[in-house]
C-alpha cells in the first residue's frame, strides 16, 4: 500500500525490503510511464511523485532503471496534457532534490534544455514547475552554470517570466545569483535589463521574492564598477536603492536580510560607488557586518559577517580604526577559535554532551568545516584590521594566545585556514615593533619557514611576503633565517613560472642583501647564478625587474664589495646595464640603473668599467640632460663619485670627462629649478675647482 507524504502511519512497525524488491517497486514505478492510456501515465507519474519524497534510494534507483528519459519525453511531447507535463517537472525536481550524483545523471540526459525549452509554453504552472526544477538543478555545485547561458535567447526570456508571478519571480532570481560566478555573466545579465527588472521586486509583499533580488544584486555587483555605479542611482518606488539597503538591514530584519543587504552596500562601496565615509557605510553597513560576528549569531552567519567586513575595510585605515573599537570586535574574534579544530575535540565535546559516541562521519566533517571557516574568518578579518594602524596590530598581538593562534594556524589541515593564517602574519609584520618583540618571541619563522616548503602557490606568495618583512635589517629573525640555509629556497621562488614569487623571491635576497657582510652576498651570488641573475634583469615583469636591480645595488655597496662584485662580473652587469639605459623601460628602472651605475662609480677600481665604456659615458650625459629630474639627480651622482678629488686617478678621469662636454652640462644644472639636482651639481663642480 502506498501512502502520500501527508498520510502518517504511527502503529506499523519499519519495513525492511530488499535490494531485489526495492528494484523491483521502483521497475513498477518506471513501467508505468509506458502505458498507452495517459490517464494510467498521469497516475503512474503522481505515484512516482509520492514514492520519491525523501527516499533517495528510491531516487537513484529510478534514475538507473531509465525513468528520467521517459519524464523529458513525456515532458517534451505536445500531445501531453498540461497537468502531465506538469507532474513530469515536479518529479524530475524531486529526483534533483536527491545526490550530486543525482544531478550529474539528470543534466547528463539533458534535462537544462528540455526544461528551458518548457518555459515557452504559455501554462502557468508548467511554467513554475520547470523553474521550480531548473532552480533546484542550478543551486547544486556539479551543476555548469554556463548551461544557462549558452543559447542567448534564454535570459531576455527569463526576464519577461518575471511578472507572471511570485513564483516565477523567486525561482528565476535565485537561478540569476546561484548562476552569475564571473564578469562577463554580470555583463549579460546587466545588458539584459537585471537592474530594471529586478529592482521592483525588492518591495515585493513576498519574502521569499525580496530576499531572492537582494542576493542577486550582491552578486551583480561584486567587483563590478559598472552595476555598482548604476545601482547607485535607482530609484525603488521613490526611494534610492542604498536606502532601501538601509532598511534591510535593520535590527528588526532577518539575519540573512541584513547581513545580504550589508553585503550589497559593502560591494557598491568597494567598486567605488559609494565613498567609505558615506554614512550608510560607516554609520549602517559596519555595524550590521560587526553585530553578525557576535557569539549570539549562527556559525555561518558569523563566517559571512567576518569575510564581508574584512572585505570592506580591507583598503580604508579610518573604517579599520572605527571598527577595532566597535562593540569590542578585536577580542570578540578570539571567540571564533574556541570552537574545536580537531576531529578528536569535537568527539570529546558530543561524548560529553551526549554520554554515547553515537557520531556520524558526516556530522564529524560537518562540524569540522565549521571550526575551519571560523578560523579561516578570524585571521581574515584580523588581517585586514591590522593592515595599516600599528595601535590595532598591537591590540590583535595582544589579544589571549593570538600569536600562538597564528603559529598553529599555519599548520593547519585546511590550505584555506593555513592562508588565512599567513594572511593575518603578513599583516603583522608590517609593524617594526612586532617583528621585533612578538615575532621574536614566538620565533615565527620556524613554522613559516617549514609552509614554505611545500605549499600551494597561493599560500607560498603570501609565506614569501611575509618572509621579505622578516629579513629587513630591524628584524631580530633575520639572522637565525639566514642561519637556516634560507637563501636556496629564495633563488629557487626566482625561478618559479609565477610573477608574484619570481618578486617575492628576488625582494627577500634584496633585503637580504641590504648591509650584509661580504660571505652573505658571496652565497647570494653563488647559489643565485650569474646566469639567472642576468635572466631575471630581463625580465619581463618589471616589479621582477625593479627589485633585481634593488638586489645588485645592495650587492654592490661599500667599495670593497662593489670592487670584488665588478673583479668577477663587471662585464655582464655592464651589459645589462646598457641594454636596460637603451630599453623602453619605466622612469623607475631606469633610475633604479643609474644609481647603480653611482654605486659602481664609487669603487676604488670598478670605476673604471665606466671610465672605459664611452657607450656609458654618453649615456650618463644624455640622462644628465633629461627632461625628468629623477634621472638627471641619478646621472649626476655617477659623474659627482668618478670626479671626486680625494681618489687616485680624479685629475684623469677630470680631464676626460671634461672633453666630453660634461662641465658644461654641469653648470647649467648648477641653474636648474630643482633645489637636490642644482645642489649635487654645484657639488660636482667643486671638485673642478678645488
Amino acid at each position: 500500500m502506498l501512502y502520500s507524504s501527508s498520510t502518517k502511519c504511527v502503529h506499523l512497525p519499519p519495513v525492511s525490503l530488499s535490494t531485489d524488491e526495492v528494484t523491483a517497486t521502483s521497475r513498477h514505478y518506471v513501467d508505468r510511464l509506458f502505458d498507452p492510456d495517459p490517464q494510467k501515465v498521469l497516475q503512474g507519474v503522481i505515484d512516482m511523485k509520492n514514492a520519491v519524497i525523501g527516499n533517495n534510494k528510491q531516487k537513484a534507483n529510478l534514475i538507473v532503471l531509465g525513468a528520467v528519459p521517459r519524464l523529458l519525453y513525456l515532458l517534451q511531447q505536445g500531445s501531453s496534457s498540461s497537468e502531465l507535463r506538469a507532474e513530469c517537472a515536479v518529479v524530475l525536481g524531486s529526483l534533483a532534490m536527491g545526490t550530486e550524483n543525482n544531478i550529474k545523471s539528470l543534466v547528463d540526459c539533458h534535462i537544462i534544455p528540455a526544461l528551458l525549452q518548457g518555459l515557452l509554453c504559455p501554462d502557468l504552472i508548467f511554467i513554475e514547475a520547470c523553474l521550480r526544477c531548473l532552480r533546484t538543478v542550478f543551486i547544486s555545485p556539479v551543476t555548469p552554470v554556463q548551461l544557462l547561458y549558452t543559447d542567448p535567447t534564454v535570459i531576455p526570456h527569463l526576464m519577461s517570466l518575471l511578472s507572471r508571478s511570485q513564483r516565477t519571480q523567486e525561482y528565476i532570481t535565485q537561478i540569476f545569483s546561484h548562476c552569475c560566478k564571473t564578469p562577463e555573466h554580470q555583463t549579460v545579465l546587466f545588458n539584459h535589463g537585471a537592474i530594471q527588472n529586478i529592482a521592483p521586486l525588492l518591495i515585493s509583499p513576498s519574502y521569499k521574492v525580496r530576499m531572492q533580488a537582494l542576493k542577486c544584486f550582491s552578486v551583480l555587483a561584486y567587483e563590478n564598477t559598472q552595476v555598482s555605479m548604476t545601482l547607485v542611482n535607482v530609484l525603488v518606488d521613490e526611494e534610492l536603492l542604498s536606502q532601501v539597503f538601509v532598511r534591510m538591514m535593520q535590527r528588526d530584519q532577518p539575519i540573512d536580510m541584513q547581513l545580504t543587504a550589508a553585503k550589497c552596500l559593502t560591494y557598491m562601496c568597494r567598486a567605488g560607488a559609494i565613498r567609505t565615509d558615506d554614512s550608510c557605510i560607516v554609520l549602517k553597513a559596519l555595524p550590521c557586518l560587526v553585530r553578525m560576528c557576535s557569539k549570539e549569531r549562527l556559525l555561518e552567519e558569523r563566517v559571512e559577517g567576518a569575510e564581508t567586513l574584512a572585505y570592506l575595510m580591507e583598503p580604508d585605515v579610518e573604517l579599520q580604526r572605527i571598527a577595532s573599537v566597535t562593540d569590542h570586535l578585536v577580542a570578540m574574534l578570539a571567540d571564533y577559535f574556541k570552537y574545536p579544530s580537531s576531529v578528536s575535540a569535537i568527539t570529546d565535546i558530543k561524548r560529553v554532551r551526549h554520554w554515547t559516541l553515537l557520531i556520524q562521519p558526516s556530522q564529524l566533517d560537518h562540524d569540522l568545516k565549521h571550526a575551519h571557516e571560523l578560523r579561516q574568518a578570524a585571521f581574515k578579518l584580523y588581517a585586514s584590521l591590522g593592515s595599516n594602524d600599528e595601535d590595532i596590530r598591537k591590540k590583535i598581538t595582544e589579544t589571549e594566545n593570538m600569536m600562538d593562534r597564528i603559529v598553529s594556524g599555519l599548520s593547519e589541515s585546511s590550505v584555506k585556514v593555513r592562508l588565512a593564517a599567513v594572511r593575518c602574519l603578513h599583516s603583522l609584520s608590517r609593524s617594526v615593533q612586532q617583528l621585533r618583540t612578538s615575532f621574536h618571541d614566538h620565533a615565527v619563522w620556524k613554522p613559516l619557514m617549514k609552509l614554505l616548503q611545500n605549499a600551494p602557490d597561493e599560500v607560498l606568495v603570501m609565506a614569501s611576503s611575509t618572509l621579505c618583512n622578516l629579513l629587513l635589517e630591524f628584524s631580530p629573525s633575520k639572522e637565525p633565517i639566514l642561519e637556516s640555509g634560507v637563501i636556496e629556497l629564495l633563488c629557487s621562488l626566482t625561478q618559479s613560472d609565477s610573477p608574484a614569487l619570481r618578486v617575492n623571491g628576488i625582494w627577500a635576497l634584496m633585503n637580504m642583501a641590504f648591509q650584509a657582510d661580504q660571505k652573505v652576498k658571496g652565497e647570494i651570488v653563488r647559489a643565485l647564478g650569474t646566469e639567472q641573475l642576468f635572466r631575471l634583469l630581463s625580465d619581463p615583469d618589471s616589479n621582477v625587474l625593479m627589485k633585481t636591480l634593488g638586489l645588485l645595488r645592495n650587492l654592490l655597496s661599500t667599495r670593497p664589495h662593489i670592487d670584488q662584485v665588478m673583479s668577477s662580473h663587471g662585464k655582464q652587469i655592464m651589459q645589462a646595464v646598457t641594454l636596460i639605459l637603451e630599453g623602453e623601460h619605466s622612469i623607475e628602472v631606469k633610475e633604479q640603473t643609474l644609481c647603480i651605475l653611482a654605486n659602481i662609480a664609487d669603487g676604488n677600481t670598478a670605476k673604471e668599467l665606466i671610465m672605459t665604456n664611452d657607450d656609458i659615458l654618453q649615456k650618463i650625459k644624455y640622462y644628465m640632460a633629461h627632461s625628468n629630474v629623477k634621472l638627471q639627480l641619478a646621472a649626476t651622482f655617477c659623474i659627482s663619485n668618478l670626479i671626486w678629488n680625494e681618489e687616485d686617478g680624479s685629475q684623469e678621469r677630470q680631464d676626460k670627462l671634461r672633453e666630453l662636454g660634461f662641465v658644461d652640462i654641469l653648470h647649467k644644472l648648477t641653474q636648474a629649478s630643482d633645489p637636490n639636482l642644482c645642489d649635487r651639481a654645484k657639488t660636482a663642480m667643486q671638485q673642478y675647482l678645488a
